[in-house]
Protein backbone atom coordinates (compact mmCIF):
# COMPACT_ATOMS: atom_id res chain seq x y z
CA UNK A 1 0.00 0.00 0.00
CA UNK A 2 1.45 3.15 -1.03
CA UNK A 3 1.82 6.43 1.70
CA UNK A 4 3.43 9.58 1.82
CA UNK A 5 6.19 8.62 4.90
CA UNK A 6 5.10 10.62 7.79
CA UNK A 7 7.60 12.55 10.15
CA UNK A 8 8.18 9.55 12.36
CA UNK A 9 8.94 7.28 9.43
CA UNK A 10 11.42 9.55 8.05
CA UNK A 11 12.98 9.41 11.50
CA UNK A 12 13.04 5.66 11.39
CA UNK A 13 14.21 5.58 7.90
CA UNK A 14 17.10 7.82 8.98
CA UNK A 15 17.73 5.53 12.40
CA UNK A 16 17.86 2.37 9.51
CA UNK A 17 19.81 4.69 7.05
CA UNK A 18 21.55 7.50 8.45
CA UNK A 19 23.79 7.50 4.96
CA UNK A 20 20.34 8.67 3.23
CA UNK A 21 19.94 12.64 2.89
CA UNK A 22 16.22 12.38 1.31
CA UNK A 23 13.38 10.06 0.75
CA UNK A 24 13.68 9.77 -3.10
CA UNK A 25 14.22 6.20 -3.92
CA UNK A 26 17.73 5.70 -6.10
CA UNK A 27 16.14 3.64 -8.74
CA UNK A 28 13.24 5.29 -9.56
CA UNK A 29 13.54 8.85 -8.57
CA UNK A 30 10.41 8.33 -6.37
CA UNK A 31 10.05 9.61 -2.46
CA UNK A 32 9.98 6.33 -0.62
CA UNK A 33 6.69 4.89 0.23
CA UNK A 34 7.88 2.69 2.99
CA UNK A 35 10.65 2.20 5.54
CA UNK A 36 12.25 -1.64 5.03
CA UNK A 37 12.10 -2.34 1.50
CA UNK A 38 14.52 0.54 1.01
CA UNK A 39 16.68 -0.38 3.44
CA UNK A 40 16.51 -3.61 2.21
CA UNK A 41 16.82 -3.24 -1.29
CA UNK A 42 19.00 0.13 -1.41
CA UNK A 43 20.92 0.06 2.18
CA UNK A 44 22.00 -2.89 3.67
CA UNK A 45 24.84 -4.29 1.88
CA UNK A 46 24.61 -7.70 3.11
CA UNK A 47 22.39 -9.83 5.83
CA UNK A 48 24.64 -8.82 8.61
CA UNK A 49 24.35 -5.03 7.87
CA UNK A 50 20.58 -5.39 7.29
CA UNK A 51 20.55 -7.24 11.08
CA UNK A 52 23.36 -4.46 12.53
CA UNK A 53 20.29 -1.87 11.37
CA UNK A 54 17.11 -2.82 12.57
CA UNK A 55 18.97 -3.79 15.65
CA UNK A 56 19.31 0.06 16.07
CA UNK A 57 15.60 0.36 16.58
CA UNK A 58 14.23 0.96 19.75
CA UNK A 59 11.39 -1.42 21.02
CA UNK A 60 9.30 1.11 20.82
CA UNK A 61 10.13 2.14 17.08
CA UNK A 62 10.01 -1.87 16.14
CA UNK A 63 6.93 -2.00 17.63
CA UNK A 64 5.50 0.98 15.70
CA UNK A 65 6.92 -1.01 12.27
CA UNK A 66 5.34 -3.84 13.34
CA UNK A 67 1.77 -2.63 13.31
CA UNK A 68 2.79 -0.70 10.48
CA UNK A 69 3.14 -3.83 8.71
CA UNK A 70 0.49 -5.78 10.30
CA UNK A 71 -2.18 -3.30 9.29
CA UNK A 72 -0.47 -3.10 5.40
CA UNK A 73 0.75 0.59 5.55
CA UNK A 74 3.99 -1.00 5.54
CA UNK A 75 5.35 -3.03 2.72
CA UNK A 76 7.65 -6.23 3.28
CA UNK A 77 6.47 -7.81 -0.05
CA UNK A 78 8.83 -6.46 -1.97
CA UNK A 79 11.87 -7.19 0.86
CA UNK A 80 14.47 -9.77 0.21
CA UNK A 81 13.49 -12.63 1.74
CA UNK A 82 16.03 -13.14 4.36
CA UNK A 83 15.61 -9.45 5.37
CA UNK A 84 12.21 -10.81 6.54
CA UNK A 85 12.80 -13.40 8.15
CA UNK A 86 15.55 -11.27 9.88
CA UNK A 87 13.48 -8.77 10.78
CA UNK A 88 10.77 -11.59 12.11
CA UNK A 89 13.47 -12.77 14.64
CA UNK A 90 14.19 -9.74 15.86
CA UNK A 91 10.43 -9.11 16.82
CA UNK A 92 10.74 -12.39 18.21
CA UNK A 93 13.19 -11.77 20.62
CA UNK A 94 12.05 -8.56 21.35
CA UNK A 95 8.06 -8.47 21.29
CA UNK A 96 6.42 -11.50 20.21
CA UNK A 97 7.00 -14.92 18.71
CA UNK A 98 3.25 -15.21 17.71
CA UNK A 99 3.61 -11.39 15.91
CA UNK A 100 7.02 -12.69 14.44
CA UNK A 101 4.79 -16.06 12.92
CA UNK A 102 2.31 -13.30 11.88
CA UNK A 103 4.79 -11.13 9.97
CA UNK A 104 5.92 -14.29 8.16
CA UNK A 105 2.63 -15.50 6.85
CA UNK A 106 2.16 -12.51 5.84
CA UNK A 107 4.72 -12.01 3.80
CA UNK A 108 4.53 -15.58 2.35
CA UNK A 109 0.53 -14.62 1.71
CA UNK A 110 0.65 -11.41 0.62
CA UNK A 111 -2.25 -10.41 2.54
CA UNK A 112 -2.94 -8.02 5.45
CA UNK A 113 -5.08 -8.65 8.74
CA UNK A 114 -7.76 -6.58 6.73
CA UNK A 115 -7.12 -8.50 3.24
CA UNK A 116 -7.12 -12.21 4.60
CA UNK A 117 -9.67 -14.14 2.43
CA UNK A 118 -12.43 -15.73 4.31
CA UNK A 119 -11.71 -19.46 2.87
CA UNK A 120 -12.94 -18.76 -0.26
Amino acid sequence: MARTLSTRDLEILKKLAPETNESLCPGSGHNFLSILPPVSNHFATSDADFLARIERLSEEDLRYLVGMILDGAESVGCMHPEHVVLIADQVARKLSPDTADSIISLYVSGYTREQEPDGE
